[in-house]
């Protein structure tokens, strides 16, 4: 199979239904409907369009998009409609980038309660930037924040973690000030870690004394409180993760990093190497290995491959992207205005998204006012013909279990 054509989707269908069928009973309704939308995504079974250029008169069919946000051909278009959304959000002034990682103990646990302690993670991060912000030791100001949560590594491993972009400064308490973080340097990452793990300790000991967490194979144990007190011991001791990179330079260079990062599925079909019906191999980068060692390549077996990558998908209706503080849906709009009038910025920012964010072979065909472009002569395409969506023939449930 051709490395330059290669996608998640080639995988799925080659070694889908075989893995299902080895599968069945274990795999939830998610995991199904992820799989068949994937494997269904711009094929004939979507319907789609029969398209003419108006210029050299050439002819193509455009399948359309199945628009799951696990589909990785499907998250550019995506991306792009809400960072339009996002733009006049967006302040002059330094932005800076914080991660906050769940310890591995908490990710075993994570899988199998994802709503519950994803929420937490959010809830967690959230407050202790609001909080330090807030503090007048640090910066004394209520800050604004995204919160864009990942769940894997590199590797697809089950790695929970949220990156969080934030305005370097914020309103004063009274809303009459801007106040701005030193430059270069946004809050102490320390006293970030040491308030993230005590107030996650906290909501997920709460979780877990009203019944909220559920526990399977070798953590089955965990249900006894006493258990679960000694489990929890150790991750007081511990470091938590937090890490602050440098800032970004300028408000593009953050639509630049979002567009990479708010859509961003387990695996991008560019990170694929070649599937040989059997193995599939993919880069990934090895962040515990020095720099110039961490580019590597990995080989999987199809099913292990397919299995890592279902281990993200997320609970349906979970909202994988929040905003925080002066960026709330309720506050944003009164907010938003006060501060650029108080950086003298204009009011509405003069900003266009980032020349590559979309790239042109995963962008959606299928969008509310689609521009279709001739692959001959680059001149514009109309759509000449409607095709319908297919479906299979299916028998009622009771004679499909009589044939069977």
């Amino acid at each position: 199979m051709a490395t330059a054509t290669l996608e998640v989707a080639d995988i799925f269908r080659a070694t889908g239904q075989r893995w299902r069928q080895a599968h069945a009973g274990h795999l939830s309704l998610d995991h199904l409907k992820v799989m068949s939308a994937i494997e269904r995504c711009r094929t004939a079974s979507l319907g789609g369009h029969v398209l003419r250029c108006t210029a050299c008169d050439h002819t193509e069919i455009s399948y359309n998009s199945c628009r799951n946000r696990h589909c990785p051909k499907c998250q550019a278009s995506s991306a792009l409609r809400w960072l339009e959304a996002r733009q006049a959000d967006l302040l002059p002034v330094e932005y800076y980038h914080v991660v906050f990682t769940l310890p591995e103990p908490v990710s075993a646990i994570a899988y199998y309660n994802k709503r519950v302690v994803y929420a937490m993670l959010f809830k967690a991060a959230a407050q202790t930037l609001l909080t330090i912000g807030a503090d007048p030791k640090h910066l004394g100001a209520n800050l604004g924040l995204t919160l864009v949560l990942h769940t894997w590594g590199s590797s697809m491993t089950h790695h929970p973690h949220v990156h969080g972009i934030v305005p370097g400064g914020g309103l004063s308490r009274d809303g009459e000030h801007w106040i701005s973080c030193r430059r270069g340097f946004f809050l102490p990452v320390r006293v970030l870690s040491r308030l993230f793990r005590r107030l996650f300790y906290t909501y997920l000991l709460k979780a877990h004394t009203a019944g909220l967490l559920k526990f399977f194979g070798d953590y089955q144990d965990l249900e006894e409180p006493s258990a679960f007190a000694r489990w929890m011991k150790p991750l007081r001791q511990v470091e938590w993760v937090v890490y602050a990179k440098k800032p970004f330079a300028g408000p593009e260079a953050v639509l630049a990093y979002l567009s990479r990062y708010t859509h961003r599925v387990a695996i991008a079909n560019s990170r694929l190497l070649d599937f040989d019906g059997e193995q599939v191999q993919f880069k990934w980068k090895d962040y515990r290995a020095k720099e110039k060692d961490r580019h590597k390549t990995m080989t999987l077996e199809a099913g292990e491959f397919i299995r890592r990558f279902l281990l993200h998908i997320l609970p349906s209706g979970f909202h994988r992207i929040r905003h925080y503080g002066l960026l709330s849906n309720a506050l944003r709009r009164k907010t938003i205005p006060t501060a650029r009038k108080l950086l003298n910025a204009p009011t509405e920012p003069e900003m266009n998204a980032p020349e590559n964010l979309v790239n042109p072979e995963t962008a959606s065909t299928d969008s509310e006012q689609p521009t279709y472009i001739c692959t001959e002569c680059g001149m514009p395409m109309v759509v000449i013909e409607s095709l319908s969506h297919y479906h299979h023939q299916r028998a009622p449930p009771g004679l499909m279990d009589e044939k069977r």
